[in-house]
């Protein structure tokens, strides 16, 4: 059941006006919640558009031009997407404004209504206020003046009993009695002239505030109502906000389940390819003189394997050239068929599975390698040395060789 404020608020005497009173405040709290509710409104779409058109400028100045393919689709079509919810963003604002300007047109409005029925209201107290100040003035006037009249009429009945008064005394205090009760009548006919006015006046009032009292409720219910309708009004556009954001995101989530790695790597594979081939590895050269009598060239030999150099036991080989100093172990120790090579050129030895040879020595060669790289010992060493370096020499050389190699004679 609705209450009504014309059957709440009145006041406990004729002069009371706390219940008009309650209803001013009312109305002026509800202005102050109107003003409220406009700067809320106000700060969110500012907020709104500062957010939107920081959005557009990160969209804007964000590059992604190094990057190719589907990855750089899907990353256009963020920014685009981005650049598009902070227009949405910025949109949303401006919605906010137009609710801003609805609510205070409506505050304005009610002000001037409120305004004049408060005007309407005041005329009529202020007379209602006089008017009664004055009847009740007439009131103890009119209750004084009977009083004196009843006090005057006592005291002529006094003296017309009492024989030894004059005739003349006796006049006198009924001519008084007489006007006092003229007086009470007069102030009488004052006082119900003044309560009738006053009733009327308090009915005209009665009937004025019952119906300023219908507005002032017409204006709390609409006011109540449109900020009803502006905060429902306000939380759509935040929901629709979202939904147009997540629509933005989605058209992103979209491209980017076409983003294939596959593919971007060809692109950038065909965009950028250079040799389809490695290149060919750096191989090994070594060069040295042969003979200076022969002319100088280069001799080119190419080694495929590294090989760790062997450590064997040193024990001198019986059937060595004493003169030549050099022992070996023995070939048959070893498994291997070995056999004398006289050194042709100096080798210094590069790698750690290589062997240091000099010229005119005699080695032993266990292992000769396709690579050109053949296993030599020297000294109970094994090692890898150039097969051109060497060249086979029966035994009846092996003093010569020894003998050359002492004296630096070059073999030809």
């Amino acid at each position: 059941m609705a209450l009504q404020f014309c059957d709440a608020f009145w006041g406990a005497d004729f002069t009371d006006q706390s219940g008009y009173e309650a209803i001013a405040q009312r109305l002026q709290d509800g202005r102050h919640m109107c003003k409220d509710v406009e700067e809320l409104l106000k700060m969110r779409a500012m907020a709104e558009e500062k957010y939107g058109r920081e959005l557009v400028a990160i969209a804007r100045k964000a590059e992604g031009q190094t990057e190719i393919g589907t990855l750089k689709a899907s990353f256009d079509k963020m920014k685009a997407e981005i650049e598009k919810s902070g227009n949405l963003h910025i949109q949303l604002s401006e919605g906010i404004r137009e609710d801003v300007q609805k609510i205070e047109a409506f505050r304005e409005h009610q002000r001037d209504q409120t305004r004049k029925l408060e005007e309407i209201i005041e005329k009529l107290q202020k007379p209602k206020m006089v008017l009664h100040k004055k009847t009740m003035e007439s009131k103890r006037l009119y209750e004084q003046r009977c009083k004196e009249a009843d006090e005057a009429e006592q005291a002529s009945g006094k003296k017309t009993n009492v024989t030894s008064s004059t005739h003349r005394q006796s006049e006198k205090v009924l001519n008084r009695a007489r006007l006092c009760r003229r007086a009470a009548n007069l102030a009488e006919k004052q006082y119900m002239w003044n309560v009738e006015q006053l009733e009327k006046t308090r009915q005209d009032w009665e009937s004025t505030y019952r119906s300023v009292c219908e507005v002032f409720q017409q204006q709390e219910c609409e006011r109540i109502n449109i900020l009803r309708c502006v905060l429902w009004n306000h939380c759509n556009l935040l929901s629709v906000q979202c939904v147009r954001a997540d629509e933005c995101y989605e058209e992103v989530r979209k491209v980017l389940e076409q983003c294939d790695i596959i593919a971007d790597n060809n692109c950038f594979i065909e965009m950028k390819k250079t040799h389809c081939r490695p290149p060919a590895p750096l191989e090994f050269q070594c060069y040295s003189d042969v003979d200076s009598n022969e002319g100088v060239r280069r001799v080119e030999t190419k080694r495929l394997s590294i090989m760790l150099p062997r450590v064997m036991p040193s024990c001198v080989y019986p059937e060595a050239d004493r003169n030549s100093g050099a022992t070996f172990t023995p070939a048959e120790e070893r498994g291997d068929v070995a056999e004398k090579y006289l050194v042709l050129y100096d080798f210094k030895a590069k790698e750690v599975d290589e062997l240091s040879i000099s010229k005119g020595e005699i080695v032993m060669v266990t292992e000769q390698g396709e690579d050109g790289w053949w296993t030599a010992w020297k000294d109970g060493i094994s090692g890898m040395v150039p097969g051109t370096y060497l060249t086979k020499v029966s035994p009846s050389c092996t003093h010569l060789a020894s003998h050359s190699h002492r004296n630096s004679v070059k073999w030809n």
